[in-house]
């Protein structure tokens, strides 16, 4: 029923099972998927994980980059009546929108799912906990430099609908001159690791292809749970067989570096920031449009 997206009826002659029966099965594999995996599959990037990711963004020409970030929208065929107006946009059908982050490896970090399809990525993003350890003074401090200028808040590469933040690199609409244009090409090209993630979950999991046949819409949600930690089970397994990147650029010392992760730092400690204002100040920070500005341009002369 994952991989090929069957509804439960349709093996019912072939397993000897009613339609509830597998059901049932299915709803106990993916709960069982979620507790045994979730925990190590589905975790927030360690120290150790996010030098890997700035070492590969740096090597890619985006040193501080972490990932792409993108919502996909997954079809509900049997949305409540009382509910489409919320879930459907325009005359399409309802939808449920899965914001997500992915590396170069196809690996998804961050999978917030549940809004409903009317929002937009922004909309999604004012929901999202994508930057709740940032807030809370939870992420690991990173230290990188760009043309000379030095930054401690790392990046996502996003597509044109997302704001003008400290946090996220955005292509140019209309380059002018080589430099620009350079830029674009780089960007979009990089940028497109999520929408291949995207693909990917979607090829290796028709159930996420097809339209989601459940009611329940925490049930919807803890399928495609199961199916991004089953996704990045598989992305560890073969991350080793078509890596197009050269390690050996990683094993270099630390002094030789732009990018530095303070791996002493645990993402398990307890957040120093009681007071209302430090996190009013993180969050200023990492929606400043002047810093935005200024590492666009340092990402420029970088390329």
């Amino acid at each position: 029923m994952m991989a090929y997206g069957c509804p439960a009826d349709a093996v019912d002659e072939y397993l000897r099972l009613g339609e509830t029966t597998a059901l049932l099965c299915l709803e106990h594999f993916v709960q069982g998927i979620i507790d045994l995996f979730g925990e190590e599959y589905l975790r927030r990037p360690t120290p150790e994980d996010l030098q890997r990711l700035l070492d590969t963004g740096e090597e890619r020409g985006f040193p501080g980059m972490i990932g792409s970030i993108d919502c996909m929208h997954w079809e509900w065929k049997n949305c409540p009546t009382a509910w489409k107006g919320q879930y459907t946009r325009g005359s399409g059908k309802p939808t449920i929108v899965l914001e997500a982050v992915a590396s170069e490896d196809l690996w998804i970090w961050h999978a917030f799912f549940g809004p409903p399809g009317t929002l937009n990525d922004i909309n999604v993003l004012d929901r999202s906990p994508i930057f709740d350890d940032i807030l809370q003074g939870r992420a690991p401090k990173v230290n990188y430099t760009v043309n000379g200028h030095n930054y401690r808040l790392t990046y996502y590469l996003t597509d044109g609908i997302y704001p003008n933040w400290d946090t996220f690199v955005q292509s140019i609409r209309e380059p002018q001159g080589p430099k620009a244009s350079l830029f674009a090409t780089k960007q979009e090209a990089v940028r497109k690791d999520v929408e291949r993630a995207f693909g990917v979950l979607q090829a290796r999991f028709a159930i996420v292809k097809n339209p989601a046949l459940l009611w329940d819409k925490i049930k919807i949600g803890k399928i495609m749970r199961a199916c991004i930690i089953l996704h990045n089970m598989i992305v560890e397994d073969e991350r080793d067989k078509y890596t197009l990147t050269d390690v050996s650029v990683f094993e270099q010392p630390e002094s030789s570096r732009s990018s530095h992760v303070d791996l002493n730092f645990s993402t398990q400690m307890p957040t120093n920031l009681h007071n209302v204002m430090g996190m009013l100040t993180i969050r200023n920070e990492v929606r400043d449009n002047q810093i935005h500005q200024r590492l666009k341009v340092d990402l420029v002369e970088n390329i």
